[in-house]
C-alpha cells in the first residue's frame, strides 16, 4: 500500500522559514509528487507540485516565491522549502503522488504547520 510519510513542521515565527520532508517505503522517482496543505475549517488545497525527475514545478498565486519544491531521488525525498512564512500558511501539511494532477494515495499524517508569533 502506497503511502507517504511527512515531517519537518513546527512553530515558527512570521518570517520565518521550515523545511518539510517527504518520503516512502516505496521508491518515489517515478512518481509526480504534490505537497498539499488544510487549515481548520477548510479545503485541502495544493500548494506545490513537481515532476518525477523533477525538471517542472509549479505553484499557486499564494506562495509563489516563498515555496520551493525539490527533490532527491536518491534519498527518495521530496522537500518543500517554506521561507517568508505567513500566518496564514498555517496548516497540516501533506505530501501525496499525483496522477495528471490528482492525488492518489492514502492520506497521511501529514506535519502541522503553525507561523505565530
Amino acid at each position: 500500500q502506497l503511502q507517504l510519510v511527512e515531517s519537518g513542521g513546527g512553530l515558527v515565527q512570521p518570517g520565518g522559514s521550515l523545511r518539510l520532508s517527504c518520503t516512502a517505503s516505496v521508491n518515489l522517482d517515478v512518481y509526480a509528487i504534490g505537497w498539499f496543505r488544510q487549515a481548520p475549517g477548510k479545503e485541502r488545497e495544493g500548494v506545490s507540485c513537481i515532476s518525477s525527475r523533477g525538471g517542472a514545478t509549479n505553484y499557486p498565486v499564494s506562495v509563489k516565491g516563498r515555496f520551493t519544491i525539490s527533490r532527491d531521488n536518491a534519498k527518495n525525498t521530496v522537500y518543500l522549502q517554506m521561507n517568508s512564512l505567513k500566518p496564514e500558511d498555517t496548516a497540516v501539511y501533506y505530501c501525496n503522488v499525483l496522477l495528471g494532477l490528482r492525488p492518489i494515495a492514502d492520506w497521511g499524517q501529514g506535519t502541522q504547520v503553525t507561523v505565530s508569533s
